[in-house]
């Protein structure tokens, strides 16, 4: 539940300010474990006493997460020395969290496997894989020699870069249980206010966390799948610097992991984002298998072209103003796809769309007109050609699309002449299609209060000789009344 509600507190772009706001607390504290335990979790993990491995520790805790709490430290006189670092801050598992986490694994896989016999559900999702996941992950995050080794894969993929910064592991100080690293606490990326007394642009922060999240899924391969704002540090760096902030990322026990495969799958998707391509995002998405085998393409193609020209690069704000009637009126022509929506969640993506959606919540609390097409563009024109030309990059980036068309076009027109052949062509006509709805749902009604009309008679007459069969009658009536009442409301 701690989880979730960190998961909603960052979605500042669909939730009202005033239910984040409390749900924010989630993301720095809950009730904290005593200090008197969590000293007792250091001498046994570090086989020697809290006082001996470490020069002061405070008692107060900094933060108080879920599965553990941080505290403030500084390390022994000699290590101290030998290391040229004093201020740390010490991780400490809670006691017995490892007892928790399993119970909850267990009750989740049951869960899992309950939703895989709900056809809803099992259409669109492995949910006892998906089960499975989640908890792969949890148990590396109740492992901080674990967190420790991501970490340091995490710093090398940035090594390179001025912008993106994480703490230093003290091993000397560390093991499945406590983990000691560098003091990197700084401005909380969500607290816009105090961003802009240091002189920093929260605009170009949101933009510099949307570069960074693109380059860990389609670059890296490796990414930070609890991205809440309270695991980001922005800092102001001095003068002569090469940025003039800096990101930092704490917290490294849940990650995700994107294959090569699902990689260039991803890097498909984004340039066809990029250049509003309608047949190749579809392309991509099959590629990726987030698509039903049963999705008609061509629709969902007409569908996204539609979108691409409508909504291509318009601000979050400026779709909040949205004319409702034109939302009804592609609601209106692609009702048939909104009701199948043919979607499925693969379960390797279970903790990259958690990390996307955090960071549209983000990005939206540092700039609520932020511009996620403004991000995209010009990450997919680097991946295409580095830091080349304007020119060439437009170059590049039709080069992709007609190749990418060129490569597609056997096998649409393999598929048209399957159609031909199995008779399945047909046209589309949104508005007689439209109308046959209205019809076909105008007789199911029709049908429906005739039925309710019976039962209810019977039930009337039966009720004075039989009242069990009379009331239930009457109960039972309520069914086709209700869906007399309501159906074709959505059709019209």
């Amino acid at each position: 539940m701690v989880k979730v509600g960190q998961f909603l507190s960052a979605r500042l772009d669909v939730l009202p300010e005033e239910i984040t706001k409390e749900l924010s607390g989630l993301q720095d504290e809950v009730a904290p474990e005593s200090f008197e335990s969590i000293l007792q979790v250091i001498e046994h993990e570090l086989a020697m006493g809290p006082l001996t491995a470490f020069a002061e520790i405070t008692p107060e805790p900094i933060a108080a997460a879920s599965l553990g709490q941080a505290y403030k430290a500084k390390l022994s006189a000699g290590l101290a020395a030998d290391l040229g670092i004093s201020d740390v801050v010490i991780k400490v598992l809670r006691p017995g969290i490892e007892e928790i986490v399993e119970v909850d694994l267990k009750a989740l896989t049951k869960v899992g496997v309950w939703l895989s016999r709900v056809k809803l559900v099992s259409k669109r999702t492995d949910a006892p894989a998906l089960v499975e996941e989640f908890a792969e992950i949890t148990l590396q995050e109740i492992n901080y020699l674990h967190e420790a080794e991501n970490l340091e894969r995490f710093a090398s993929d940035f090594e390179n870069d001025a912008r993106i910064q994480t703490p230093n592991v003290i091993w000397e100080r560390s093991a499945s249980r406590v983990l000691t690293l560098t003091d990197v606490t700084a401005i909380k990326i969500s607290d816009v206010d105090s961003l802009v007394e240091a002189g920093i642009n929260p605009n170009a922060v949101a933009a510099e966390l949307a570069r960074a999240t693109f380059e860990q899924f389609f670059v890296t391969g490796f990414f930070h799948a609890d991205p809440h704002p309270g695991n980001i540090f922005v800092t102001k760096m001095p003068d002569g610097s090469p940025a003039d902030f800096t990101l930092t990322y704490i917290d490294f026990g849940m990650m995700g992991e994107v294959s090569p495969e699902v990689r260039a799958g991803l890097q498909k998707f984004l340039f066809a984002v990029a250049s509003r391509d309608a047949r190749a995002w579809v392309a991509a998405c099959e590629d990726l298998g987030v698509l039903l085998p049963t999705a008609d393409t061509l629709l969902l193609e007409d569908a996204v072209f539609k979108l691409f020209n409508r909504f291509g690069g318009v601000r979050v704000g400026e779709l909040i103003k949205t004319d409702p009637k034109e939302l009804r009126e592609f609601a209106l022509e692609f009702s048939e796809l909104i009701r199948t929506l043919p979607f499925q969640l693969p379960k390797d993506f279970l903790f990259l769309i958690r990390a996307l959606s955090l960071l549209s919540g983000v990005t939206s609390s540092l700039n609520r007109e932020f511009n996620i097409w403004d991000a995209i563009d010009p990450f997919a024109r680097s991946l295409l050609n580095g830091s080349g030309s304007g020119a060439l990059n437009r170059v590049g980036k039709d080069l992709l699309a007609n190749l990418a068309t060129l490569s597609r076009l056997p096998g649409r027109v393999d598929s048209i002449l399957s159609r031909i052949e199995r008779g399945d062509l047909v046209i589309r006509n949104p508005e007689l299609e439209r109308r046959m709805r209205i019809l076909d749902s105008s007789v199911r009604r029709a049908s429906s209060a005739f039925i309710f009309a019976g039962l209810f008679i019977a039930g009337v007459l039966l009720v004075p000789s039989n009242e069990f069969l009379g009331f239930s009658a009457l109960g039972v009536s309520v069914l086709p009344l209700l869906y007399a009442l309501g159906a074709g409301r959505f059709t019209k």
